[in-house]
């Protein structure tokens, strides 16, 4: 087993460690994947604080759904089950990622929602609106936020928008190739 995954290659957070299960070192398991057990579809993850490269390769060794969350025993960096309460709660907190590679190809007019980051929007008129910065939800649909260089707020920075990521109403098309997102929206909006 490898303990360090490649640099070169981008990962995906899919979760985190969220606490403690039982006294044989089980975690339980916060998932931001769709359908929320997906995440157990994956038999390696890499292990590590939010927003650092340093972490370890871990292997799932065993996963299900419990009640209305998941729970996981994982190994340690050296392979090795974590078997104890105290060793499990040193991971809390940590996140949970794949290689991008390990993902499942998007279907059909599907796209992973990470794929929009860094991509142009413009309106249907063809104005810039700007660039995808990150996608967020508001309980209802994904947000696209946006981050437009050309427009500033009343602080002199550059301008931020939020646009629904509802496809029809409001975005007209995806082009990963082109990587652009066309959407019913106004620059003044």
């Amino acid at each position: 087993m490898s303990a360090e995954a490649p640099r070169a290659e981008k990962r995906v957070t899919l979760g985190r460690i969220a606490g403690v299960y039982g006294i044989k070192g089980w975690v339980k398991l916060v998932s931001s994947t769709r359908p929320l057990e997906a995440i157990l579809r994956y038999p390696r993850w890499w292990i590590s604080r939010p927003g650092s490269q340093d972490g370890y390769e871990a292997r799932q060794l065993e996963g299900r759904i419990h009640g209305a969350g998941l729970v996981a025993q994982i190994s340690n960096p050296d392979g090795t089950p974590v078997e104890d309460r105290d060793s499990a709660a040193r991971l809390v907190g940590l996140e949970i990622a794949v290689p991008r590679s390990a993902l499942p190809p998007a279907g059909p007019n599907e796209v992973y929602l990470m794929d929009l980051v860094g991509m142009t929007v413009k309106s249907i008129e063809g104005e810039g609106l700007g660039t995808v910065e990150s996608v967020t939800s508001n309980g209802a649909q994904d947000v696209l936020v946006l981050r437009d260089a050309a427009a500033l707020d009343e602080t002199g920075a550059p301008l931020r928008r939020l646009i629904p990521f509802v496809r029809g109403p409001i975005i007209e098309s995806v082009s990963l190739d082109r990587n652009e997102i066309v959407a019913h929206w106004q620059p003044d909006w």
